[in-house]
């Protein structure tokens, strides 16, 4: 191989950042595949407006990103690696040869409550839709969102019950009884104390009971049981998925997901990096994937004569909840010695995106994808 060959194995945020990012910090340009079983980068933080007419998450064909940025596309996906011979394994059978490989397949989501509304998931956004209807004609008219303790990011669901709660607020007719169960101490306390007393004063002001530290267990005919013995009525449950690592074989395994250290390095193997949903990095999220990828860039480009110096994954937590309103924008800095927890109903980081990708962001908002759309 007489060029540099960078393999990225993926199609969502991690992989596109680590692209868009590799392009912009380089000095000297590397071949760079995308390996990526999927024709679309699509904006899944999107899917949660669909129930609600939103239409369809943008999507941009990965063929396209991958011209742009003078790269190929491997339509396959990654099934092994071996470090060893530097080669990977597609599921086609095909093996390619890199120099540095960048693991960015994410993970993949199941369901925690059997008998609830896993959302995002296969079909929720048409069973969504149903259950939206059968609160409309009076077939159901109390739904509990459960927050189970497998959950990794919480924030759609918080999106999903205010979205409710302003549709039928809007219509002016039946309105559901809406309630948030949840194992965290307060809304999205993630995001610290100032974004969690703005989630709480949106609950309260649509009228949305919220039982912090409750531990969901199970759903049953009359709603959700907890952990605790005590049991919410309810006529549906809805609750968010977990997340399974995507076990790779010939790489570090953490119960399923890819070990890294603060470089985006794969522990104990030489010249791959990971990036994203698929490594032990907690929480998942796609700002904080956007933030790994950027770090492997930065390594990627060091390695290629780049004057920088890498620097270490150091997570600050950028979220939009969508309410059918104003979006609350919400921000975590956890560098330094306390966190710095901040919430308003303006955009705190510019472009206004879901995904607050450094490189990301403004490539999708010169295509007019942005918070809403």
């Amino acid at each position: 191989m007489s060029k540099f060959r960078v393999l990225i194995a993926g199609a969502g945020v991690a992989a596109v950042e680590t692209l868009l990012a590799l392009r912009h910090l380089a000095v000297q340009r590397p071949e760079v595949d995308l390996l990526a079983p999927t024709p679309d980068f699509v904006y899944r933080p999107l899917t949660v407006l669909e129930p609600f007419g939103g239409g369809e998450p943008p999507r941009i064909p990965v063929g396209s990103i991958a011209r742009e940025h003078d790269a190929g596309h491997v339509f396959d996906a990654l099934a092994a690696v071996d470090p060893a011979e530097r080669q990977v394994r597609t599921v086609a059978g095909d093996r390619f040869e890199y120099q540095a490989l960048v693991v960015a397949t994410g993970a993949r989501p199941v369901e925690t409550l059997p008998g609830s509304l896993t959302f995002p998931a296969n079909g929720a956004v048409q069973e969504y839709r149903g259950l939206l209807a059968a609160v409309a004609d009076g077939r159901a008219d109390s739904i509990v969102f459960a927050v189970a303790e497998e959950a990794t990011w919480a924030l759609p669901l918080y999106e999903l019950v205010l979205l409710t709660a302003h549709l039928f607020e809007a219509r002016n007719g039946r309105s559901p009884r809406l309630t948030v169960v949840t194992r965290e101490p307060s809304p999205l306390a993630a995001f610290g104390q100032r974004a969690s007393e703005t989630i709480r004063e949106l609950l309260d002001q649509h009228g949305v009971a919220f039982h912090p530290g409750v531990v969901p267990q199970a759903v049953g005919s009359d709603g959700l049981h907890t952990t605790g013995g005590e049991l919410f009525l309810a006529d549906r449950v809805v609750s968010l998925p977990r997340l399974v690592g995507p076990e790779i074989p010939g790489l570090p395994s953490d119960d399923g997901f890819i070990p890294v250290d603060e470089h985006g390095r794969v522990k104990d193997v030489a010249d791959i990096y990971a990036a994203g949903d698929a490594t032990s990095w907690t929480p998942k999220q796609g700002g904080l994937a956007a933030q790994q990828a950027d770090v492997v860039a930065e390594s990627l480009a060091e390695r290629l004569g780049a004057a920088i110096r890498p620097t270490a994954y150091q997570p600050v937590l950028r979220g939009v909840v969508l309410t059918g309103e104003a979006s609350a924008f919400l921000r975590s800095d956890t560098r330094g010695h306390e966190r710095r927890s901040m919430a308003a109903l303006h955009p705190l980081w510019w472009p206004p995106a879901k995904v607050a990708g450094r490189f990301l962001g403004p490539y999708l908002a010169a295509r007019g994808i942005s918070v809403g759309r």
